[in-house]
């Protein structure tokens, strides 16, 4: 066998990516991963101080929990990866989750429980469709267009609710949110078929090459004869119906729906978003990251409670989700510098089904 010169070895070892450099490139193509990892560490580092961290009926709490996040990040993640953003959903779920409970309280309308959930879900994509006609056809921009539906839909909101709870949700509707379906809560095999389509959604078919093609490579995607206002408006849309469908399985888990309910639910959808690894400019990400982060942000409270921070956990939360929000988006200017930034894993397939 011939034998490489020194020279030609030595060469051959400079050629060879440094260990920083390559642990720099698996985490731009695979940012998902890091998040898997500070997620492990911390259960791991909770569990070691109170053991009681890892019952099952603990667990199970913790993905119920997260699922409403789960669900609307989903959408979320699409419009992102499309470079838009929606910071609307925790308004639309407040407005979503009182006229739940409006239509269908005996003190109310009294809808039957197949009537609301019809209304419901028509009516979260209709507020998604909003959205997206404001961004994709008015071309306001959408950090504007989404700010002003927010404060819009929370004043609708307290005007609907004016400062009362709503205490008489019937049966049929509290099932949603306690029901369960083999052993399993509702809102969680929910959450799993929401994920699952997402997921062949954005990888294998050419709607979500679409969506890569609209956020990464505007010019490429007109070129392609890729109709981005098409694109942008199914991806509100699309939001809007999955925050339909979070408050249909998650609002109902309570007796009661106050009258603030959802307010600051879009930071917690967006940081998981931007902490599973979707660019804030778009083209990169996957549904994968996003679930990931939502069960991380989804376990931050629980876990300040088990670590015994009392009444200063609530504060304590709200400083680490903005700190997610920052280190997210340090690393993505950080990781898009790299040329293997686009997670493969995560991008659809070219010849994917339609």
């Amino acid at each position: 066998m011939q034998t490489l010169p020194p020279h030609s070895r030595a060469r051959d070892f400079q050629r060879r990516p440094k260990v920083g450099e390559r642990l720099r490139r698996v985490l731009a193509r695979d940012r998902y991963l890091s998040v898997l990892l500070v997620f492990v560490l911390t259960v791991a580092a909770v569990s070691l101080m109170n053991p009681a961290f890892l019952s099952g009926k603990n667990l199970v709490d913790l993905l119920v929990q997260a699922a409403p996040v789960m669900i609307i990040g989903c959408g979320m993640t699409f419009v992102v990866l499309t470079g838009e953003i929606d910071i609307s959903v925790g308004s639309q779920y407040g407005l979503l989750a009182a006229l739940i409970g409006i239509t269908s309280s005996p003190g109310e309308m009294g809808w039957s429980t197949p009537a609301v959930v019809g209304v419901i879900l028509l009516a979260g994509l209709g507020l998604g469709l909003i959205n997206g006609l404001l961004v994709a056809v008015a071309r306001v921009p959408s950090i504007i267009a989404t700010l002003g539906m927010l404060t819009i839909l929370r004043g609708i909101t307290d005007q609907v609710m004016g400062g009362e709870w709503i205490t008489d949700l019937p049966e049929g509707i509290r099932k949603l949110g306690t029901g369960t379906l083999g052993g399993v809560p509702v809102c969680l095999v929910v959450a799993g078929i929401v994920i699952v389509l997402t997921m062949v959604l954005a990888r294998r078919t050419q709607l979500g090459l679409k969506l890569y093609a609209v956020g990464g490579n505007p010019d490429g995607a007109a070129c392609a004869r890729i109709s981005p206002t098409r694109v942008r408006l199914f991806a509100f849309a699309l939001t809007g119906l999955f925050t339909s469908v979070a408050a249909l399985v998650a609002v109902p888990q309570q007796s009661v729906i106050e009258s603030g309910i959802g307010a600051g639910m879009e930071l917690v959808v967006v940081t998981a978003v931007l902490v599973g690894g979707t660019s804030i400019h778009g083209g990169r990400g996957g549904v994968i990251g996003t679930v990931i982060a939502a069960l991380l942000l989804g376990s931050v409270r629980t876990i300040l409670v088990f670590i015994n921070l009392g009444e200063m956990g609530t504060y304590w939360e709200r400083a680490i989700q903005g700190g997610f929000i920052l280190a997210a988006v340090l690393a993505d200017h950080v990781l898009s510098r790299t040329p293997a930034s686009v997670e493969a894993d995560e991008a659809p397939e070219a010849g994917g089904a339609t």
